[in-house]
């Protein structure tokens, strides 16, 4: 089996749980944003033709049994909190990769969401400027607070993608992590867990859930998204010498006073 631990790894570097339920709560308000349904509410509402609730609501139940997976990986392998780990350690480091550069799709297209979104929105309220120099305005604005290189990013994003491609894209690569994760909370319960109905129902109902909606995705989003997984997976073979040698790491490093 690749990558076996201990149980929870208690000799080993491990993520602090500082936060509390009320401030982990704060903190999801904070990153979701009460605005959130604001830039897909026309999207969902013509797409699900008219059931943007039932729409929510099917996905809130896919993140809730993601959310248990998350937990309970996170208290098998506490020096980590990524799906790149959970996967790779659970099934192979192989298709930890793959997962993890599916995510890493997702960082590259919030960017570009945020411009386009924030770009119709401000051109709405001031049509007398074009929309090319609202997207210039706002991708500019963002390397303040992070690189060059993102920045140009989402320019190019804004002009090439629609706001409803990205976010198809974005979901490609996210609920493919999502279903890893869950997988990989179903494997370990069932083989080296507790094999309960209360152990191993949530993850395979959160897997069957996002699969369901991973493959109501358009044609255009699976065909782009098949092609970043495509380039990444050959890359990440030449890198590695087609996965013999030891992918990238992403766990906590030992602290030095330890060494």
């Amino acid at each position: 089996m690749h990558g076996v631990t201990t149980e929870r790894e208690k000799d080993g570097p491990k993520l602090r749980r500082d936060l509390t339920l009320w401030g982990l709560v704060i903190y999801g308000i904070i990153l979701i944003q009460p605005t959130a349904p604001m830039p897909l509410f026309g999207v969902v509402s013509q797409e699900a033709r008219g059931h943007v609730v039932t729409t929510v609501l099917i996905a809130m139940v896919a993140m809730l049994f993601t959310a248990i997976g998350y937990g309970r990986m996170a208290r098998a392998y506490p020096s980590a909190g990524s799906a790149f780990t959970y996967v790779g350690r659970e099934f192979h480091p192989a298709l930890g990769y793959v997962t993890g550069w599916s995510m890493a799709m997702d960082y590259m297209l919030n960017p570009i969401l945020c411009t386009i979104w924030c770009s119709k929105a401000a051109g709405n309220i001031v049509p007398e400027i074009p929309y090319a120099l609202w997207a210039l305005f706002f991708a500019l604005l963002f390397p303040r607070n992070n690189v060059i290189f993102v920045g140009g990013l989402a320019l190019v994003g804004a002009f090439v993608l629609t706001y409803q491609l990205a976010a198809e894209m974005l979901n490609f690569g996210a609920f493919i992590a999502f279903m890893g994760v869950n997988a990989a909370a179903f494997r370990r319960y069932l083989l080296r867990g507790k094999r309960t109905i209360g152990n191993c129902l949530p993850p395979l109902a959160g897997f069957a859930i996002c699969l369901f909606i991973w493959l109501s995705l358009r044609t255009p989003a699976k065909l782009a998204g098949g092609v970043w997984l495509a380039a990444g997976t050959l890359y990440g073979a030449w890198k590695t010498r087609g996965f013999r040698v030891p992918v990238a790491s992403f766990e906590v490093p030992p602290d030095e006073s330890d060494l």
